[in-house]
């Protein structure tokens, strides 16, 4: 077994297209600043209504990455 450390971050992804597209988003920006991201829940998902239609989408992600020795 290996002596691995690993890390769990917790974002809100946004999107006016599509809940995928949200976890598409905050995943993207994410991967800018950390390395090594291997997997991902979706924790939660809401959106706002304007005039009665969606307005966009958030979706509450959690990932996770390994520590680099």
């Amino acid at each position: 077994m290996s002596a691995d450390t690993y890390a769990i971050s917790k974002i809100v992804g946004t999107s006016k297209k599509s809940i995928e597209d949200a976890i598409e988003n905050g995943l993207a920006t994410a991967s800018e600043s950390v390395r090594g991201m291997n997997w991902f829940e979706v924790v939660s998902t809401r959106g706002y209504i304007e005039d009665g239609k969606v307005a966009y989408y958030q979706v509450t992600i959690e990932f996770g990455f390994k520590y680099k020795r």
